[in-house]
């Protein structure tokens, strides 16, 4: 008797191949197979009831072909995508895709022999809750991103759009970057002292902030004066709880934290590790841990870290949207140290390792201390504190996040202390920080925006579509996304809301739970929707964006200027425009004219040299094709614009080269030119090029870079 299972990836396939044995075939569907098409027209059938119409995803005849074949010869046929809504989508679409007329679902939530093995007993059907729960976030996704985009094209600018998710993503960074634009520094003055005692010297701090120059000079010449002593002395033993294990959302924040992967870089290695079941599924709400799991973590703490040192415990979960998957991520082998074939892949299955481990470790013991100093002139008192670990407990096993110890002096209440130095620092107070992606993902979390599973790609759109720029981990929103955000705030002020947001997700676990029906809470969404965009239709297009400085002038008819969105971002353009075609870049460089240098002497395009956000670069062609944008390429730093021939130009299109692929992985090495310089890049791990040559560097250099240790920016973050 043959049997079939139906997985989603080629790497899983393999794996799960060698634990089910010669009476099975076990085919990748390779992700999706089918999908809405692209031309919303044709996607979602409305008035039918939102019927979606799916059509097979591009390249996926073969796959599909293949899928159809073996189940012909097969007896018995299982569809094993991934534990949550998704994978049920996936597995309903091979099955129809392929014309599986009887087929058998089958969920494990970690690629284990035993796990699949004992998946394999209890099959079950397709769950038709979870997969209209899926089918309705991917046509209300569609829908909403559409009909937005259809009218913010019409309204601000052709090519740009907006998303269900994205808008109120961008929206909270915006929100973040006014109060920084309309923040007033005030100055404050820190003052700092050191004492001697006779126990030995320590620092300490005002505990007040003047205002003013002037009393902070007067502070300091009474401290001169004036007896100082101990006015108290505080002993607190506190214990440090350990911290869950992980969810999707913590991992994606934690390894931006402490590892500086972006949550794509993260999710993607988490992938490789769960295809290779080293973890478990790595999409989940949950901090549950399985009673099998806590007898291997115990294990594991007992062997390494001593008995005495194990405290097993369960983790509420707090999310209100729970996942279906029921456990957080973990090894699927407490016992193993090492996992991964990547770097990539080995950090994040430490840092997994670590975190599962130190959540069943007894907490920290730590005596906090806090010394006060006090003078007998009219000034503030001064205040030192200091930590000391008495047992680290499962900061032993977690030792990042530790923290150093700052030990003070045995000093008791009345002690004498003498002041050696005193010293005044002006400071001023500083806006909010702006959003690191670990803190945007924090922060959608909290609000109950979108899941922890899209907030990966979430992020990737909006810095993919320019409207956030990505300096290090930190998202600074573009003007471009300002324009984009304000639009959306004035005229669809509901639906980029908090509230609104979370609510439809709670709607849409409502189907998946069976509580709620697809149609009547697709059609109590999209009614009211359809009819704020419908109102919007008469409002005029948004062109003069604000008033440029006075001191920019026309270059040629000298009258004033406004800020403009055109195609490469915000210009100035002035009163007599379009009689006039004086224009401006924003920081008050004149346009010129775009003329080609020449013509590509192979494809014989038009090759265009233009000046962009991140500098000059060169351009093959003009843009045409709204989904498809020109070759382009930056041009070296020491190299003037005017200057670039059409050998320099042909030369710098050449990037990004394909170098070969890796020998241990598979994957290609490209080399290319990024905002930052020279790099090669083998998985995401970027490696500057410092002396060698973008442009002839060959394969065999590239795996010796790779092969060096990679260096780190900075001192690691701990995790607080």
């Amino acid at each position: 008797m043959s049997k079939l299972v139906i997985v989603e990836s080629p790497a899983k396939a393999k794996t799960i191949q060698k634990y089910l044995g010669d009476d099975f075939v076990v085919l990748p569907s390779v992700g999706h197979v089918r999908d809405l098409p692209k031309s919303n027209k044709d996607a979602v059938d409305i008035e039918a009831g939102f019927v979606p119409r799916y059509v097979n995803s591009p390249k996926k005849e073969e796959v599909i072909a293949d899928i159809k074949k073996a189940a012909k010869k097969a007896d018995e046929i299982y569809l094993a995508p991934d534990p949550d809504r998704e994978g049920e989508a996936i597995a309903w679409h091979v099955k129809e895709a392929a014309e599986i007329k009887k087929a058998k679902r089958v969920v494990f939530h970690e690629i284990t022999k035993d796990a699949v093995l004992e998946a394999m007993k209890h099959p079950r059907a397709i769950d038709e809750n979870l997969l209209r729960a899926q089918e309705a976030r991917r046509v209300l996704d569609r829908l909403v991103g559409y009909d937005l985009s259809g009218l913010i094209w019409k309204k601000v600018r052709y090519g740009l759009s907006a998303g269900r998710v994205q808008s109120p993503a961008l929206r909270i960074l915006m929100e973040r970057e006014r109060e920084i634009r309309a923040f007033i520094p005030e100055t404050y003055f820190v003052l700092e002292a050191l004492f001697k005692s006779a126990a030995g010297k320590f620092e300490a701090t005002g505990t007040e902030e003047p205002k003013e120059a002037k009393e902070a000079d007067r502070i300091l010449k009474e401290a001169k004066e004036g007896s100082w002593s101990v006015e108290s002395v505080t002993e607190t033993k506190q214990n440090r709880q350990p911290k869950p294990p992980f969810t999707t959302s913590t991992i994606q924040q934690v390894a931006s934290t402490r590892l500086g992967f972006s949550p794509s870089r993260t999710m993607r290695a988490a992938q490789k590790l769960y295809e290779a079941g080293r973890i478990t599924y790595m999409r989940t709400d949950s901090t549950t841990l399985s009673k099998e799991a806590i007898g291997q973590i115990s294990t594991a703490i007992e062997k390494e870290y001593g008995k005495e040192n194990l405290e097993v415990k369960a983790f509420k979960t707090t999310s209100k949207n729970a996942q279906e998957a029921h456990e957080a991520i973990r090894p699927t082998d407490a016992l193993r140290a090492t996992a991964g074939r990547t770097d990539d892949e080995k950090r994040l299955y430490q840092l997994i390792r670590t975190r599962t481990l130190a959540s069943q470790m007894i907490p920290a013991e730590l005596m906090r201390t806090k010394i006060v100093a006090v003078c007998d002139k009219d000034i503030p008192t001064f205040a030192a504190t200091g930590s000391r670990v008495l047992n680290p407990g499962w900061l032993a096993c977690d030792t990042e996040a530790r923290g150093e110890d700052k030990e003070l002096p045995k000093v008791a209440d009345g002690d004498k202390l003498d002041l050696e130095d005193i010293t005044s620092t002006e400071k001023q107070t500083e806006p909010p920080k702006r959003y690191t992606e670990a803190g945007l993902i924090k922060e959608l979390e909290k609000r109950g925006i979108g899941r922890p599973s899209t907030y990966a790609s979430t992020i990737r759109t909006i810095v993919d579509r320019e409207y956030v720029e990505k300096v290090g981990r930190t998202l600074f929103p573009t003007a471009t996304g300002d324009v984009v955000s304000s639009f959306l705030e004035e005229h669809f002020t509901d639906y980029v809301d908090d509230d609104f947001t979370a609510e439809m997700e709670d709607k849409l676990d409502d189907i998946a739970a069976g509580k709620a029906k697809y149609e009547k809470t697709l059609k109590d969404f999209y009614g009211p929707f359809q009819k704020a965009v419908d109102s919007k239709e008469d409002i005029p297009k948004l062109t003069t964006l604000g008033d440029a400085p006075e001191e920019f002038k026309c270059p040629k008819c000298g009258s004033n200027m406004h800020f403009k969105l055109g195609r490469g971002g915000i210009f100035m353009s002035c009163d007599k425009f379009p009689d006039c075609d004086g224009m401006r870049t924003q920081e008050g460089e004149e346009i010129a004219e775009d003329k080609p240098i020449g013509t590509h002497p192979e494809s014989g395009e038009e090759i265009f040299v233009l000046s962009g956000r991140y500098g000059p670069y060169v351009q093959l062609g003009e843009k045409t094709d709204k989904n498809k944008k020109p070759r382009r390429a930056s041009v070296p730093k020491d190299k003037e614009p005017k200057e670039v021939t059409i050998e320099d130009a042909v030369k710098y299109l050449s990037l990004p080269r394909e170098l070969g692929e890796h020998p241990d992985t598979g994957e290609m090495i490209s080399a290319s030119i990024g905002r930052f310089g020279p790099y090669i890049v083998h998985e995401s791990d970027f490696r500057s090029l410092k002396t060698d040559d973008v442009y002839t560097i060959e394969l065999k250099r590239a795996l010796e870079i790779l092969a060096e240790p990679k260096k780190k920016r900075g001192a690691k973050k701990k995790d607080k």
